[in-house]
């Protein structure tokens, strides 16, 4: 079929339990910019509450035409978690002017999607909404935090084929939505591009880690130990990027930034669970000494010797010139000597 025949893809975006950061954060896409790429795409949004017009009984009027089959729903996005109390009922978080729960018009929406995308960790897995106890009996999708099932089942698939996509991020970086979306509309986002958490693997596959900007100080095992330290955060600041599934340094955010460029330790925001690692965020959980989190990408063994001949054989002089490598400090003149 030709481009030019080709029926757009609808898309609606819903939001529930969370605090609209995704939404902001996707609407800085950059090169190109969000409604560029979605019109590149042929990508055409039925509705979304930050930036569509509708409101209040023409938006809940959209909604019943797409439930019954007269308004085709190709792509449904849901921002923020399920909101699933008190007792299961959903009557924490209501759609305005229905009375009725947001976790039941999500359901049947969802069961005549072509597509279903959790966008953000909240949606994912429950995220934030679902940490301190729970109260609000949040949960994701079709995750309860680490437990496939959330408010549409473990069996659940859309009508296209696929199970629910799990943009995870807190928030999710704009590129790694627009991108989601390029590959479906393009016919390339297959289960196999989803790894085992339904992430998308262009992503996922990833690690914090590669391209951090303090990886020499990780190299030399030279660690900060305090908040404005040079140095690796892994071993004492609670910094999970040599773990975190995300290409965060590589792909950096507004062009120039990123949490660890910001100087604060990564936390993991792409995995169920993030919200509660059951220490401070910026503390680093040991057992005898050595960080109970090791790097993904070598065996536990191997990090604990190499580290241990690191920290030995690297002189404290070869670490103070990693620091002033790092600052870049101009070499110390003698007095007389010339520029």
């Amino acid at each position: 079929m030709a481009d030019e025949d080709r029926q757009p893809l609808n898309l609606l975006w819903l939001q529930s339990g969370g605090c609209g950061g995704c939404s902001l954060s996707m609407l800085c896409a950059e090169g190109p910019d969000l409604f560029t790429a979605l019109e590149s795409a042929g990508i055409h949004i039925l509705w979304h509450p930050s930036i569509s017009e509708a409101s209040g009984s023409e938006f809940i009027e959209l909604l019943e035409t797409i439930i019954h089959g007269e308004q085709r729903l190709d792509l449904l996005c849901l921002e923020g978690s399920v909101v699933c109390g008190p007792n299961g009922s959903g009557k924490f978080h209501r759609l305005a002017g229905t009375g009725e729960a947001m976790m039941k018009w999500l359901a049947q929406l969802a069961a005549v999607a072509g597509h279903v995308i959790a966008v953000g960790s909240c949606a994912a897995f429950g995220g934030i909404t679902a940490a301190g106890g729970n109260p609000s009996e949040s949960c994701g999708l079709q995750y309860d935090e680490t437990v496939i099932g959330g408010l549409l089942g473990k069996e659940f698939l859309a009508q296209y084929g696929l199970p629910v996509i799990n943009i995870a991020g807190c928030p999710v970086h704009p590129n790694w939505v627009t991108e989601t979306l390029l590959q479906i509309a393009s016919g390339e986002l297959q289960r196999e591009h989803l790894d085992e958490w339904g992430r998308p693997r262009n992503y996922a596959d990833h690690l914090v880690h590669h391209g951090c900007p303090r990886n020499e100080f990780y190299e030399y095992k030279a660690s900060a130990e305090k908040p404005s330290d040079l140095g690796c955060m892994m071993e004492h600041m609670g910094c999970l990027g040599t773990q975190a599934h995300a290409d965060c340094n590589t792909r950096l955010w507004n062009g120039e930034g990123s949490c660890l460029r910001g100087g604060y330790a990564c936390i993991n925001c792409t995995a169920p669970g993030f919200e509660e690692p059951g220490h401070p965020f910026t503390e680093t959980p040991k057992i005898a000494g050595i960080p109970v989190g090791l790097p993904t990408d070598m065996p536990k063994a191997w990090f604990v010797a190499l580290a241990s001949l690191a920290k030995a054989a690297t002189p404290t002089r070869l670490k103070e010139n990693a620091v002033a490598d790092h600052i870049r400090v101009p070499p110390r003149r003698r007095p007389g000597s010339k520029s």
